[in-house]
């Protein structure tokens, strides 16, 4: 990485995610004063509208202008039928609108650009920038990760506070989403999983968590950044892509939480490099644990308890494909 300074390049995708939240603010308030097109992917879960589109033709025109050796992953351009393979070049992995549901909702404002940088199969940056918020949050391998806001002025470092023990899921604030699939077969297990989580164990659900509360904010990248903030303390999530996750990784990890992808990882998590790094294998999975910062006890070391939270999500999963 020595021929690339990595703080250039951060500071670049600052400037390219506020330039992009500049063209989604006008998309929603063009969208308040008339009607826009809007074509389906999938179903009506899951839209695609121009802004979209449009903010992806900019973030990739500003980085083809600025770095024009760099590989591109992006939503729009895979739904094109572009490849998104991740090799060793320096790659950038974007979502142009995570969230796009809830733009087109007027002014449901959790919707943000993602943008996330590889380099060498690992995440390396990510910036996830909610303009209808102006919440920027941003991170560096190794250096940390931040959030910028109408509150925080000045970067504020994550976790936004001291990470708290957590004993158990009960006490356990978690983003859970309903995804685009929606047979039954996959609902029949999506169904299952959330009544184990949010179910009394003690009161006839079987294997029932009690989780404390369940979010869905609809944004993967603003789930991993609030677990990241510490404001969540877990998000589990099968069917995203690596653009809706990159970005956040890095952010979450950089803020001490741990991130783990299909159940099958659960077979490794007692290795020492199982929080070292992201595999290429995980961040194009589709299936995604992350798990916040938590504090040492004299009992537990927080390490060992990302690990137990992990084991008892996953042990309440029968998982289902994407």
């Amino acid at each position: 990485m020595s021929s690339l300074d990595l703080k250039e390049v951060l500071e670049f995708c600052i400037d390219l995610a506020r330039k992009a939240g500049a063209e989604i603010n006008a998309g929603s308030e063009k969208r308040l004063r008339e009607q826009t097109a809007i074509d389906t992917k999938l179903n009506t879960a899951d839209l695609v509208t121009e802004t979209d589109q449009a903010v992806e033709k900019l973030v990739m025109e500003a980085i083809k202008a600025k770095y024009p050796s760099h590989k591109f992953i992006g939503e729009e351009s895979y739904s094109a039928g572009e490849k998104a393979e991740l090799t060793d070049e320096p790659t950038w992995i974007c979502d142009p609108i995570d969230g796009t549901t809830n733009f087109t909702r007027a002014d449901f404002p959790f919707t943000c650009i993602s943008i996330g940088f590889v380099y060498k199969t690992q995440p390396v940056i990510g910036v996830v920038y909610a303009p209808r918020l102006d919440h920027l949050y941003y991170g560096l391998s190794g250096q940390g990760s931040f959030l910028v806001s109408p509150h925080f002025k000045e970067p504020r470092k994550l976790p936004l506070t001291q990470p708290l023990p957590l004993p158990s899921l009960r006490q356990a604030l978690m983003a859970l989403e309903w995804g685009s699939l929606r047979d039954r077969a996959t609902m029949e297990k999506k169904l299952g999983f959330f009544e184990r989580l949010v179910g009394d164990g003690d009161d006839g659900v079987k294997g029932g968590q009690m989780l404390q509360g369940v979010r869905s904010l609809g944004s993967a990248a603003l789930n991993f950044s609030q677990v990241g903030g510490g404001t969540l303390d877990a998000y589990h999530e099968i069917g995203v892509w690596s653009w809706d996750v990159c970005a956040g990784i890095v952010i979450a990890r950089e803020a001490g939480a741990v991130v783990i992808g299909a159940k099958s990882e659960l077979s490794k998590i007692d290795e020492p490099e199982f929080f070292d790094s992201i595999t290429p294998e995980v961040l194009q999975g589709r299936k995604y644990l992350v798990v916040r910062a938590i504090a040492d006890t004299p009992e537990e070391k927080g390490r060992d308890a990302q690990k137990r939270i992990i084991k008892a999500i996953y042990g309440a999963l029968d998982e289902w494909e994407p």
